[in-house]
């Protein structure tokens, strides 16, 4: 779950918001009521892990392709 804290609040807990996110976490600031800015952590390999997790979800829902349609859209491409 994302939470909101204020741009005050963030400034004054910097420190313990970052160790948060680093436990993964993460926060929107706002100034005020408007939502500005999201603190998130820069994780690249649990974000490749992520969409290939993604990826492999797709596959599994995905219907096997026959060697004739293959064929056709070959032949789709050749008009």
């Amino acid at each position: 779950m994302t939470v909101t804290v204020k741009v005050a609040e963030a400034k004054t807990h910097l420190s313990d918001l970052l160790a948060r996110v680093e436990a993964g976490e993460d926060f929107i600031i706002a100034r005020g009521n408007d939502p500005v800015a999201r603190l998130v952590a820069i994780d690249e390999r649990r974000q490749r892990l992520a969409a290939i997790d993604a990826v492999r979800a797709l596959r599994l829902q995905a219907s096997p392709v026959s060697r004739d349609e293959i064929e056709a859209w070959k032949q789709e491409g050749r008009r």
